[in-house]
């Protein structure tokens, strides 16, 4: 059951703290160095290659990890905020980074996978995405612009599209060994249509900012990654990764 305390740092980041976040996002957003469209070329990021040309050693240390997918947490068992994106149990998680924050088991149990993501400039969020058959993650939307969200196709099952994501008006379909890249907080919903399990690498980077505002966005995330709700959730992470890791050494 989730403590109280853990309850208020929910009420506070979904009621409260987003939306001061929202604001400060678009009021910033002029002055990205980057697109502020609801999906960003991959052309803007140089490391898009780094990704796609290790997708398939990525893959091979999920693969090992879906051998025992049961014992893999969902979404809201870290981060309780996300429980009404998961009513039926069918996103399940594996943590690498949490707001800077190292998952030091579960990084040393993918070498591969850690050493590509700790060559990305500014990434502080990474994670595997499972998403079970017939799952759908109603519409909802990130709290703050300035970060910016990749998805690393590594399973995409059955015919392109049974599995797609729509970002604003426009639409995702992952393709394996693809990566894409997205403002999250632009209205997304998620589909899994097909009869397999869909797998992407989920990464959060830091958006650039013209000076003085990347100093102001790094203030910010760094303010995040202090909060009650961040601390919470790494916790929540180290005390799954610690009972996991023993019975999976």
């Amino acid at each position: 059951m989730e403590k109280p305390s853990s309850k208020f740092a929910t009420f506070i980041t979904l009621n409260i703290f987003s939306k001061v976040l929202l604001g400060l996002g678009n009021l910033m957003s002029p002055f990205s160095k980057i697109s502020s469209t609801p999906i960003i070329p991959k052309e803007e990021f140089e490391w898009s290659a780094l990704l796609e040309e290790n997708w398939e050693g990525i893959k091979a240390e999920l693969m090992k990890l879906l051998e025992h997918d049961d014992a893999l947490p969902n979404i809201q068992d870290i981060q309780p905020a996300e429980a009404f994106l998961n009513s039926e149990n069918k996103w399940k998680t594996f943590f690498f980074f949490g707001f800077g924050i190292k998952a030091q088991k579960n990084c040393e149990k993918c070498p591969t996978t850690t050493k590509v993501l700790e060559q990305i400039p500014g990434m502080i969020t990474a994670f595997y995405s499972i998403l079970y058959p017939g799952m759908h993650i109603p519409a909802h939307r990130g709290i703050f612009k300035g970060i910016v969200r990749t998805h690393l196709g590594l399973v995409v099952p059955g015919k392109t599209g049974d599995s797609r994501m729509r970002v604003g008006k426009e639409m995702i379909k992952w393709e394996n060994g693809k990566a894409v890249f997205f403002d999250d907080t632009y209205n997304h919903e998620v589909w899994n249509d097909s009869d397999g399990i869909r797998v992407v690498l989920l990464i959060d980077t830091v958006r650039p900012y013209k000076s003085p505002f990347n100093k102001l966005n790094q203030s910010i995330i760094n303010s995040v990654t202090n909060s009650v709700y961040v601390k919470d959730a790494f916790k929540k992470n180290e005390e799954w990764e610690k009972a996991y890791h023993t019975i999976f050494p």
